[in-house]
């Protein structure tokens, strides 16, 4: 079926050396590209990580330091990508737990602009759980009735997510979407905005050590100041910003953080 789009929409999968946002890096990319008119574009890279692979990722994904010794890396393709993703909205499975926030810390590193807080995000694992309560390849084997072939790789991945995403819309679309209490929360339809609204959560930041509050202010997510306003923080614990800037935390994470502290100062 053809998906209804305003805007082109961007279906990716990466392959990392680990699960780590501030310390791993990109394997492999791999991007497909709908158009409105109904073109289909693709873009794909084995990348050079520039750190050794863990044996336990090779064990995942299949590609080790010597396959990648000669590949570019992700800051020789950033801009590249950038430009292919341009305008464009965000897809894939399980991308906004890891995907997306990998790839924005990535583009971050090379000091290229990737703006993803304009862009409408649809994460099909986040539909198939609302709709069936299960792994990539399962969705795949449930709505092709077909075996997902080289899994783990980003394009056969990325492939995949596609024909999943077409066959969500085509089986649910017009039906209800409940939480765990049977509340209606939305409904399925064949519209990007809808989609994204139904798989998109209340983050702040990529991390999730932010998230809006039911009144929709910024609150901490997690540690000592876990559900307190973030704003409200700063005032009684100035220390506290700094302390995240200068600790472990992601580069998406310290600049949303430094976007509510101006923005404080401005009121």
């Amino acid at each position: 079926m053809k998906l209804n789009l305003r805007n082109p929409l961007c279906i990716f999968d990466l392959e990392t050396t680990g699960t780590n946002i501030t310390q791993d890096r990109i394997l492999e990319i791999a991007v497909i590209k709908m158009m409105p008119n109904g073109e289909v574009l693709r873009k794909a890279n084995v990348l050079n990580p520039t750190i050794p692979i863990p044996a336990e990722s090779t064990v995942f994904h299949g590609l080790r330091d010597e396959d990648v010794k000669d590949k570019p890396t992700f800051k020789e393709v950033a801009k590249d990508y950038a430009r292919f993703m341009e305008g464009a909205d965000l897809a894939g499975f399980n991308v906004m737990k890891f995907d997306i926030p990998m790839l924005v810390e990535e583009f971050l590193r090379c000091d290229v602009e990737f703006d993803y807080s304009r862009r409408k995000i649809i994460d099909a694992q986040k539909i198939f759980h609302l709709m069936e309560k299960r792994t990539l390849s399962a969705a795949y084997k449930f709505y092709t009735t077909k075996d997902l072939v080289n899994s783990h790789t980003a394009e056969a991945d990325t492939e995949a997510t596609m024909e999943v995403l077409l066959a969500q819309i085509e089986r649910y679309e017009g039906k209800d979407v409940t939480d765990s209490l049977e509340r209606k929360i939305g409904e399925i339809r064949n519209d990007v905005d809808t989609l994204s609204k139904l798989t998109v959560s209340d983050l702040v930041d990529l991390a999730g050590r932010m998230v809006m509050n039911d009144k929709g202010l910024e609150v901490f997510n997690f540690g000592k100041h876990k559900n307190k306003v973030v704003t409200q923080v700063f005032k009684e614990e100035p220390s506290y910003y700094d302390w995240m800037m200068n600790g472990d935390f992601p580069m998406d994470t310290k600049r949303k953080l430094t976007e509510i502290k101006l923005r404080s100062f401005k009121k």
